[in-house]
């Protein structure tokens, strides 16, 4: 299965996914996909850099599966983070899982 990389924005907290610019996206759908483990060490490593510039922390890779070409995450606690929704708030319910 294909993996994209996952961290936490220093600055906010907010769930971000390295892109193929070398930036970082909140969005899923926006995130720079891996299709072999080599792919996904060089990921890691390029978000490597982001963290020693202290833009992000907590960096791992995760397996996505592809919906239409779209990636989309495979676990509940992946949907939950790629929705945004990491805090109990009374719309928390409405997180589909």
């Amino acid at each position: 299965m294909p993996n994209v990389v996952t961290a936490n924005r220093l600055i906010d907290g907010i769930v971000v996914y390295l892109a193929p610019n070398s930036g970082w996206v909140e969005e899923l759908a926006r995130a720079k996909l891996a299709e072999t483990a080599d792919e996904t060490k060089a990921l890691e490593s390029e978000a490597a850099k982001a963290v020693a510039e202290r833009r992000v922390v907590a960096v791992y890779p995760m397996e996505v599966a592809l919906h239409g070409g779209v990636p989309v995450a495979t676990s509940v606690r992946e949907r939950i983070r790629a929705a945004h929704r990491t805090t109990l708030t009374k719309d928390w319910y409405d997180v589909p899982l």
